[in-house]
């Protein structure tokens, strides 16, 4: 039975009817409280212990339609849970506690609403009173709401991250850190190379990527696992060239428990095992002991290997991916890499293109070196478009390694905000860098012979490099019958940066 409504009365009626004992007092003061909630809140609903919902006041009602209940006795006498979305009341009957403010969103719209217990005399908890304080909270409290709006955000965000993270995670260190996205460049070379791997991915055959060292091998590596069928799996790496001789085998096939003296008694899987249901990265092939070569031969033929120091053989499953800057032809030729073994490997030959190959990409190429370095803590300042031309102009032995390494010298060395020719061509000079007597400039095609005379150290070197620019521009503007937009292109720069450069 709910408490009545306490009656109103003129004051001397109310003293001459005043409680005189505390319990009295505390009966009064609830059921006054009971009726000021019920006339001034926008809803109330009382539920029992077993959270069943016993009783809702008239402004509860209104809810109901939106809730999905036209009549009463379709939400009065479930359980709480089954009519309201999103409750706490149950939270409320087990631990006893209140909670005064809270946030309800459901169906019928978002509400700020208190929840209180109620005991018997024995002080055990017989039911609680939900009370709805607010139906419209984004007039009333709005900052309260941006705020929890925020940081409801800001939590979802979070616990998307942390699953992505959770997944990946279950590969460990063992996934693809690349994609072909990672691989700067749109010159032709570039788009090439990069067509043609796409194409790798979509095939279970061996791919070998050729190329001189710090062209991008392994990131093409790790590119055409992540586009390839086997993403979900791992990408295991190995550099044939750091590890020693005596430990290869090992590091291939595994070793089985208590193969040779030292050996870990739970043995332990070779990188063929790890690569199970992924990619197997085999860089710096033309490293290989000849010895291993046969073994690894009959690994890929048969699909199965034999840990060291066993005599079971085990299944595996792993895509091949092989890379060397060595020519695996006339190692062949020269009896130093079996024949059979190339053939089995050399199925998709990829040859990845030496940076000289592709100059158009290096101001791409300075601006993501730079990024990385700045993330490392080495920002490198602002180079100037003369200086960006000489280091286009170079032949970079070391290709992209070769170019980072310059420009972290640059960096350190730099005193101001911008690095300009002088300091380039000091640090090539020095680093034993002959500068290139051509230069190409934005375009792979496109080589504009310096004369002796125009090289020559008499003149200064801007005047020179700004000599160089001009011909540049008007050669690629001649073989592109002065359209602009593809000039532009070609030679590496924005139509406003040309047309700059076309203005002085």
């Amino acid at each position: 039975m709910l408490p009545s409504r306490a009656s109103k009365s003129s004051a001397s009626d109310s003293s001459e009817a005043l409680p005189r004992d505390a319990q009295s007092i505390l009966e009064l003061a609830a059921r006054s409280m009971f009726d000021l909630f019920a006339n001034a809140s926008e809803g109330m609903l009382l539920v029992d212990r077993d959270a069943r919902v016993v009783w809702i006041n008239d402004q509860y009602r209104r809810f109901l339609p939106a809730l999905g209940y036209e009549r009463e006795q379709d939400f009065v006498g479930h359980p709480v849970s089954s009519v309201v979305q999103n409750t706490q009341m149950h939270q409320v009957l087990r631990s006893g506690k209140p909670i005064l403010i809270d946030l309800l969103t459901n169906r019928a719209g978002t509400f700020v609403v208190s929840r209180i217990p109620l005991r018997d005399d024995e002080g055990q908890v017989i039911g609680a009173l939900g009370i709805v304080l607010f139906d419209h909270p984004e007039t009333t409290l709005q900052p309260f709401i941006a705020k929890f709006s925020a940081l409801q955000r800001e939590l979802d965000d979070t616990r998307r991250e942390l699953a992505t993270q959770r997944k990946q995670n279950l590969l460990g260190p063992r996934r693809a850190k690349y994609t072909f996205a990672s691989f700067v460049g749109t010159s032709a070379a570039s788009v090439e190379i990069k067509r043609q791997a796409r194409r790798a991915a979509q095939s279970g055959s061996p791919v070998l990527l050729l190329g001189e060292t710090g062209t991008g091998k392994e990131l093409l590596a790790h590119a055409i696992h992540a586009a390839s069928a086997r993403s979900h799996g791992p990408f295991v790496g190995i550099n044939i060239a750091a590890v020693p001789e005596t430990l290869l085998e090992a590091e291939f096939f595994g070793v089985a428990p208590g193969a040779y003296t030292g050996a870990e008694r739970k043995g332990r899987d070779g990188k063929f095992r790890l690569a199970d249901g992924g990619t197997l990265f085999l860089d710096e092939i033309g490293d290989m002991p000849q010895g291993l070569q046969v073994k690894l031969l009959r690994a890929l033929q048969e699909g199965e290997i034999e840990p060291l120091g066993s005599n079971r053989l085990q299944p595996f499953d792993a895509r091949v991916v092989a890379a060397t800057s060595r020519d695996l032809s006339a190692l062949v030729r020269e009896g130093r890499f079996r024949e059979d073994l190339y053939y089995r490997l050399n199925v998709l030959p990829l040859r990845v293109p030496p940076l000289r190959e592709r100059r158009g990409d290096i101001p791409a190429l300075v601006e993501l070196l730079g990024d990385d370095m700045a993330a490392e803590g080495t920002p490198l300042p602002e180079l100037s478009a003369h200086a960006l031309i000489l280091l286009s102009a170079q032949t970079w032995r070391g290709n992209v390694r070769e170019l980072r390494n310059v420009l972290e010298q640059l960096a350190l060395r730099s005193d101001g905000a911008r690095i300009d020719e002088y300091l380039v061509a000091l640090v090539l000079r020095e680093a034993g860098v002959t500068l290139a007597p051509q230069a190409a400039v934005g375009s792979d095609t496109a080589l504009i012979a310096i004369s002796p005379g125009t090289a020559s150290a008499l003149r200064p070197l801007a005047v020179q490099v700004a000599e160089l620019e001009q011909a540049a521009i008007a050669a690629v503007l001649k073989a592109c019958a002065g359209n602009k937009v593809q000039a532009a292109r070609k030679l590496g720069i924005s139509r406003a940066t040309l047309y700059a450069r076309m203005t002085e």
